[in-house]
């Protein structure tokens, strides 16, 4: 399932499981269950933002330098 997953799908996700949290709309029952599933995707989303991160340094440091001209 995570293949599938992405960044915009995972935070919206997480952005559900908030408010459903927030707004006691999830039962002692599920909460848990809930709590796992936030943790899972922020671990997701975070793992995402470090690798765009990287590569966007990579790119950027191919770029010649053109300030001393």
């Amino acid at each position: 399932m995570m293949d599938e997953l992405t960044y915009e799908s995972a935070y919206a996700e997480l952005d559900k499981i908030y408010q459903e949290i927030n707004n006691e709309q999830v039962s002692v029952d599920l909460l848990a269950e809930r709590v796992k599933r936030a943790a899972v995707l922020i671990q997701f989303c975070q793992s995402r933002l470090r690798a765009t991160e990287d590569e966007i340094n990579k790119i950027l440091a191919g770029i010649p330098d053109q300030t001393n001209q």
